[in-house]
Order: C-alpha cells, then sequence, then structure tokens
C-alpha cells in the first residue's frame, strides 16, 4: 500500500461534521468542559480530542504518543474501550496531528514521547473521555427509547434496556449523541467491574505489522519523490571545506548535490542511486573544531577527573568521616562506554515542502519541537508545519532529540533543491552507528565503609559523563546546581538506608553528542549501585538479598522492597542452584531498581565456561507497574528489556579512534542474538494505583543482576562493560 496526496491523513477527520462521526474531547477542568461542549456543538474539536465513533460504530482513539513498538497504542486504547465499553474487535488507534494545545504531553509540557510517560499521561484524561462517550450514547438511546438513563446498560459496543427489552449497537446513536453537549463530571467504572483492563487483549497492531499494511516512513511514497542520503563529517564537529561532486553528478539517477548545514546531500531518483553518487563524492572536510580524542584518552581523562570533588548531587551524614572510621572499606571504579541506539529501522524522514507550508511523515517522537525547529528553519510560524506521525521501527530514545537532527536535515534538503520536489532523506544504519547520538561514555568511583558488626555505615560514588541536559530545552527543569539530575538518578536516590552518602558528579566535556537511551541514567547508576552492593555483602559476609532487604526500611521503598521478595521468591533463591556440568560455573544474582516510578526487580541465573563464555539461563522479573492495563504488553516489554540489557551488557560499545567511530552496523555493534536469549519469567503484582511505563524500567537491572550471578558463580568483577568473553576470561585467570 502506497500513501498519496489523496489519502486521508491525520488530521482527516476534522474536517467531518459531527453528523458523520462522534468526537469526544474535554479538558480536566470546567471551563475546559464548557469550551470542549460549545466546540462540539460549533462542529468543531476542542482541546484534548482522543476519540472518534464513526457511523459503522468503528472506534477510533487518537494517541498523542507514538507507537514504536512499545504496545502504547493498544495500552492507550484499551484505557478508552474499558470506559466506552467498546467491542475490542471494533478499536482502533492512530498517531494524533502534531498540536501541542490539544496532545500535550503533562510530563514535559509539550507533544512528545518518553520517560515511559504514555500510559501514565494517559490513564486519567482517556478514562474520562471513553466515559463521556459511553455517557453521550447512553443519553442519546434513552432519549429515542423514553427510558431513563440509568437504566440502560452498555457492554461490548451495544445498549440495552431491560425492562423494555430492547438492544442496540452503538452506531444506531452515534450521530444522535454526536448532537448532545459534552457532560462535565462523568462517572467512571468500578476497578470491578472492568472487563479489558487487566486483561491481555490482542495488539492492535500485530496484523498490519504481520501482512505488511502497516505505514512506515519508508512505506511513504509521493508522486514525484525524490530520495537523498547525507555525507556527514567522519569526525563529530567537522565541516565541509570543499566538495568535488563531479564523479557523483555521472551516476545514472542522481539529480542534484546540495550543501546543507550536516553535510553535502546527494538527491536521486532512488535510494541506490543517492548512494551511489554519496559514495563517489570527494568531500574535504574541516576538522579545526572536531572531537580528535580516542576512547582511551577520554577514560584515562575522566579517570583523572574522578579524583576531583564534584557537584554534589545527594549527602546524608558525613561520609568522609564515617569511611576514615570504618573497620573495612570497599573501593571500585567502572567505566561505561558509549552506546547507540540502533533502532531496527533507521532515521527517515519524508517532507513536501511548499511556498508557505510544510508537510512531514516520520516516525515522530518530539511533534512539538520538531514542528519548532522545523519553523526556525523555514522563517514559519510552527502551526505551518504539518507532522503526519507514522509508526516507528523502535527509538530507544533516538527519535526524541532537541535538535530535531534528522528530520531538520530532511527539511534543508528540501529547501536547499532546486527542483521542487517531495524528498525522502535516508539514514543507512551505518550513518546513524558512526554519526548518530548516543548514550553518555561514564565512570564511577565508589568507596563504602563497614564497620566492625559488618553493618554498611558509609557510602560514596563519584561519576562523571557529558550531561545530555546542559544546553537544551530541559535544563533548567533537570539541570540542579549543575548536576544533571538524570545522571544520578538511581544513585543519589537509590533506594538504601544508609546512614552517611556522597553522591557527587562532573557534567565532562566531549565533542561526542549524546542523548538520552532506554532508561536514560538509570542504564549506568543502577549497574554501579547493584554490583557494589553485592561486593559490600560479600566484605560484610552477608547474603545479598538478605542485605538489600535490611536496608529498605523507610516506607518509601516498600514497593520495590515487594517486588524484590517476589522474584527472590519465585527464583528458589533460598534454594541451592543446581550444578552445571564439568568445568561449569554456575551463579545466581539479584538486582532491583525503580525507574520512571515502576518498580522492577530481576534473579538471573548464569553458567560460565573455563573461557569466558557466559550462558544466560534463566531470569525472572517482578515489577510494579500499578494497574495493569495489558499484561501481555507488560510481560513483552520486561522481556524485550531483558533482551536490549543484555546486548549491551554483553556487547554493547562504540569506541572511537582519533575521534572517529569504530563501529559501523550489527556485526560490529552486535545487539544479542536469539540463542543468547534467556528463558523469562514475569510476574506482575497486583496494584490499584495509577498505571506507571513499562517501556524502559525492565532495562537497568538485568546488567547488575548477571554481572552478581557471575560474580557468586566465579568470584571475580570485570567493571569495565562489556563484559565480553575474553575481559571474563582474563578475570578468571587472574590470580
Amino acid at each position: 500500500m502506497k500513501l498519496t496526496n489523496d489519502t486521508v491523513g491525520r488530521r482527516g477527520f476534522l474536517a467531518g461534521s459531527a453528523a458523520a462521526s462522534l468526537v469526544i474531547a474535554f479538558n480536566l477542568t470546567p471551563h475546559g468542559a464548557r469550551a470542549a461542549a460549545a466546540a462540539t456543538n460549533a462542529k468543531n474539536f476542542a482541546p484534548n480530542a482522543f476519540l472518534r465513533v464513526a457511523p459503522d460504530g468503528t472506534v477510533t482513539v487518537l494517541s498523542k504518543h507514538l507507537e514504536m513498538g512499545q504496545g502504547s497504542y493498544t495500552g492507550i486504547a484499551t484505557i478508552v474501550a474499558e470506559e466506552l465499553d467498546a467491542d475490542w474487535s471494533k478499536v482502533r488507534c492512530e498517531g494524533a496531528p502534531a498540536d501541542a494545545k490539544l496532545y500535550s504531553n503533562h510530563l514535559f509540557g509539550m507533544q512528545g514521547t518518553g520517560g515511559s510517560s504514555s500510559i501514565a499521561n494517559s490513564w486519567d484524561e482517556l478514562r474520562t473521555a471513553g466515559a463521556t462517550a459511553r455517557a453521550m450514547l447512553i443519553q442519546a438511546a434513552a432519549a429515542a427509547w423514553k427510558v431513563p438513563a440509568g437504566e440502560i446498560e452498555t457492554s461490548k459496543s451495544t445498549l440495552r434496556h431491560a425492562a423494555s427489552n430492547r438492544t442496540a449497537p452503538y452506531a444506531q446513536f452515534v450521530s444522535a449523541a454526536a448532537a448532545l453537549p459534552v457532560p462535565a463530571g462523568v462517572k467512571l467504572k468500578d476497578p470491578a467491574t472492568y472487563t479489558l483492563i487487566g486483561k491481555s487483549a490482542p495488539r492492535l497492531d500485530s496484523n498490519a505489522k504481520t501482512d505488511g499494511t502497516a505505514q512506515f516512513t519508508l512505506d511513504v511514497y509521493l508522486p514525484g519523490m525524490v530520495t537523498a542520503l547525507v555525507a556527514r563529517s567522519p569526525k563529530f564537529g567537522g565541516t565541509v571545506k570543499s566538495v568535488d561532486a563531479a564523479a557523483a553528478k555521472k551516476i545514472k539517477g542522481v539529480l542534484e548535490i546540495v550543501q546543507i548545514p550536516s553535510g553535502v546531500a546527494v538527491v536521486a531518483k532512488d535510494t541506490w542511486a543517492a548512494k551511489q553518487g554519496r559514495d563517489a563524492l570527494n568531500v574535504t572536510w574541516d576538522f579545526a573544531n572536531a572531537e580528535t580524542r580516542s576512547t582511551t584518552t577520554i577514560v584515562a581523562d575522566y579517570k583523572k577527573l574522578a579524583q576531583q570533588p564534584g557537584a554534589v548531587a545527594a549527602k546524608k551524614g558525613d561520609a568522609a568521616q564515617a569511611l576514615a572510621s570504618a573497620a573495612k572499606r570497599v573501593e571500585a571504579t567502572y567505566v561505561f562506554p558509549y552506546l547507540a541506539h540502533a533502532p531496527m529501522e533507521p532515521l527517515d524522514t519524508v517532507v513536501k515542502l511548499g511556498p508557505d507550508s510544510c508537510e512531514i511523515w516520520a516516525g515522530d517522537q518530539f511533534q512539538t519541537i520538531d514542528q519548532g525547529n522545523v519553523a526556525k528553519l523555514l522563517g514559519f510560524k510552527p502551526e505551518q508545519i504539518k507532522i503526519n506521525t507514522l509508526y516507528a521501527g523502535g527509538s530507544f530514545g533516538r527519535r526524541a532529540n532537541t535538535q530535531s537532527d534528522f528530520i531538520v536535515e530532511a527539511v534543508a534538503v528540501a529547501k536547499a533543491m532546486k527542483q521542487k520536489a517531495p524528498v525522502k532523506v535516508v539514514w543507512t544504519r551505518e550513518d546513524d552507528i558512526r554519526g548518530g547520538l548516543y548514550r553518555p561514555l561514564f565512570v564511577h568511583k565508589m568507596e563504602a565503609g563497614i564497620d566492625a558488626q559488618g553493618n554498611l555505615t558509609a557510602w560514596t560514588n563519584r561519576l562523571v559523563g557529558q550531561s545530555i541536559l546542559v544546553g537544551t530545552p530541559f535544563e533548567s527543569m533537570m539541570v540542579k546546581d549543575g548536576v544533571d539530575m538524570t545522571s544520578v538518578e538511581g544513585s543519589a536516590d537509590m533506594p538504601y538506608d544508609v546512614a552517611n552518602i556522597l553522591v557527587d558528579t562532573h557534567n565532562a566535556k566531549a565533542g561526542v553528542p549524546v542523548l538520552w537511551w532506554r532508561s536514560v541514567g538509570h542504564t549506568h547508576t543502577a549497574f554501579a549501585v547493584e554490583t557494589f552492593l553485592d561486593d559490600v555483602a560479600k566484605a560484610a559476609g552477608k547474603d545479598p538479598f538478605e542485605l538489600r532487604r535490611s536496608l529498605m526500611t523507610d516506607t518509601k521503598h516498600t514497593r520495590l522492597k515487594t517486588v524484590l521478595e517476589l522474584a527472590a521468591d519465585k527464583a528458589g533463591w533460598s534454594k541451592p542452584l543446581a550444578a552445571g556440568p564439568a568445568g561449569v560455573l554456575r551463579g545466581r544474582g539479584i538486582a532491583a531498581a525503580e525507574s520512571f516510578s515502576t518498580y522492577v526487580a530481576q534473579v538471573a541465573e548464569v553458567s560460565v565456561k573455563p573461557d569466558g563464555s557466559i550462558k544466560v539461563d534463566r531470569v525472572v522479573v517482578a515489577v510494579d507497574c500499578g494497574v495493569a492495563v495489558n499484561p501481555d504488553v507488560i510481560k513483552a516489554q520486561m522481556e524485550g528489556g531483558v533482551g536490549f540489557g543484555l546486548g549491551a551488557l554483553l556487547h554493547g560499545e562504540i569506541t572511537l579512534k582519533d575521534g572517529e567511530v569504530e563501529q559501523s552496523n550489527f556485526h560490529d555493534y552486535v545487539p544479542l542474538r536469539m540463542d543468547e536469549m534467556p528463558k523469562v519469567e514475569v510476574f506482575i503484582v497486583p496494584s490499584t494505583a495509577a498505571p506507571t511505563g513499562v517501556g524502559e524500567p525492565g532495562v537497568p537491572p538485568i546488567g547488575p543482576a548477571v554481572a552478581n550471578a557471575i560474580f557468586a558463580a566465579t568470584g571475580k568483577r570485570v567493571r569495565e562493560l562489556p563484559l565480553t568473553q575474553e575481559k571474563l576470561k582474563a578475570a578468571i585467570a587472574s590470580a
């Protein structure tokens, strides 16, 4: 299926009359409810329009959040369908138009997806949207049947009045309901009556992604569209000095060579011609302001910085004094590499640029920021930028960046082209891995003190790494007293009751562009905290699980303690682990972490051969994410988080040589392979708390759980990730 200009877009429903479809809009404030009612009566949409019911009874939910594989469309639609009492087979979900006034993420104050916020953002407003639609359909039926609205029941998109033995599908009353004013203060369902929430309803996007009808950016073909690839500097910060395009222009299918701020674009009839043309370019780069250090130099510089006090992120008691008087001291230094996001679908954008408008098709994660950056480039107003949000084949944070790099670049190409035609700008996987944005490289220097009774009395953690927030619109919210709070989360607020704590940090300077990465700072802080705690347990002669429990005395740690205990119980922590084959060492490790208000604990079982090769045999996951909207999606995200985190632990590493990235594709930036995936068992804690996210929280605990299992099996630590076979073999062989 090809998307053309004649295809109805994401805003298509806005042009329809109220008689054609029932549109539900609301605002949580009374004033907003009145405005919504007035706008509906005027046959227009009001703020927060999330739902429409078509004449055939099809329910379409408009998601302000991007579906990038995490199941958000299914969860979001489930919330609406539950309160609407909709037939799940009639429910659809699609991306909402780019409009910050209507579809703001309450966490960010703009439209965008991230921070595992999709379900948490949608819970209250979408329950109200669904309940409001149901109330209006009931009212329409009550008026037609001349019966009290309170006597009408609903189920699976059907209205029923038992006393008069009347039933009718929702479709029959769509037009009548659309003419009614939008009520305020509708009653929400009692959770005890839920029929969809808490059940594993089939994902809404599975069929389309199976039969190929799902629309990704690569699937978009507009009449007259051309394709472009961009040559970018091999060193970060390099700029174009000169271009010899003679050879590139001779390639069949190459149409134009244009220079843009990020490099040189080759515009061609198709992707292959554009790639051949780019390969034929002869670009001379200016590296005067480029990053030219190698990874080894950067790490050495960071380690030197770690010897000096940094900006204080957390302080409790007197850690220095407690360390000085400790009976035992434990020390460790960790090195975490740069990591690429490497989504399965590389970056791509389609742009149709007009004299006073710009239309974009993309798996867009930061609609408001992207609208603003494109408008600035073109000298337009943000409302002149229309964004069609399509499915994205993964992101892990990559498609959400404050410079809108891949979208702005595509618009820059469209602007620079002499031939005014729609253009698709494609990044190859090599483009993104060699010249994208990365999880920052970090160094942690840690010390702990233990008294004569084996009690943990002091804890220090000094972090050195680049800030992902300094210089961004989020700096004022998340950088406090020089501390990027996303870098120290899980360390500055670790869930263990220690009398004396000091966490400080250095926002290091480097020319490598960095960005949030799935679970952000928790990806390195959880590893450092949870593995170092096992080192402390060994030094104190205590069981790692029991030590954690004993340090979770504050009631604010109750939910994390619950998942810790559940994971340990389901994994059989108190029972000896079965021995492996001759020469194979086996171990069990535990770790827990809270991220994005979701609590996850994991127990990993591993087998280690003498050559350092590792097999993660089993992972038990316990998760508390509040109300479990769709347990199957939660389970899938926990499993996916385990696989994603394992890949980073065992293989993930971006290294630089003289400022240039050495990796290029999945052969040398290796994700977890199928045969490496362990058996994963997921246990969801029943909860009545408001739901929180599950897209990211499954990642932080897996690395430390596996590392602790290896430590239990071998007594050896590898503190410079990734934890490769070569490193572990060397550790095992060491005295």
